[in-house]
């Protein structure tokens, strides 16, 4: 019987040819949406969105965790949530390939966070290509942000409004722009 840990893998490698591995992927993708539309399509508590939030990850969220729907991902087994995390509205999560959000981080409206390409040569048929995202600790991301598969976002990092961040951001920058450069280094008071 095919897991979800072999499906996780599955992206990792590559997808495998095994139509039971697709078939387990696609029956977790339908779950994500009807999860997703339960989330999205009337009012809850906070007690009850991290309930349902942790049904769509398939693992408990910290009772710190905050989320304002509506949110979308299409595969959700594949996030991971730390403590004190913030979601505002409207973003969009494709986490095949992964996705790390630590503690304390801030995700803004309608933020991006994207793990997959696609191959450029014909010969491949544009074949999926996953890589994850990691959102350090405190990690602040503006509105309409978009973060490209492989992207590592340092602590205390701020990612500005509408970037479009395609590589490594270091830990306590500021990041804008499309594609996203250094604006500056944040200071620390000690």
């Amino acid at each position: 019987m095919i897991t979800v840990e072999d499906i996780i893998k599955g992206f990792e490698k590559g997808e495998p040819e095994s139509p039971e591995w697709h078939k387990k992927a696609n029956s977790l993708f339908q779950e994500a949406i009807r999860i997703g539309m339960e989330l999205n399509n009337s009012y809850h508590s906070p007690e009850e969105i991290r309930e349902i939030f942790s049904r769509l990850i398939g693992k408990p969220v910290d009772d710190s965790f905050r989320l304002f729907p509506p949110f979308y991902t299409d595969f959700g087994k594949n996030i991971h949530i730390g403590k004190d995390v913030f979601i505002n509205s409207g973003c969009h999560f494709q986490d095949q390939g992964g996705v790390k959000i630590g503690e304390g981080a801030f995700i803004g409206h309608n933020v991006v966070l994207a793990t997959i390409n696609h191959d450029l040569n014909p010969k491949n048929n544009r074949k999926n290509i996953y890589a994850p995202i990691v959102i350090g600790n405190h990690v602040w991301i503006g509105s309409n942000a978009t973060i490209l598969q492989g992207v590592t976002i340092g602590e205390w990092a701020v990612v500005a409004a509408g970037a479009v961040v395609t590589k490594d951001v270091k830990p306590y920058t500021v990041v804008g722009g499309v594609p996203a450069k250094v604006i500056k280094t944040i200071g620390i008071d000690v």
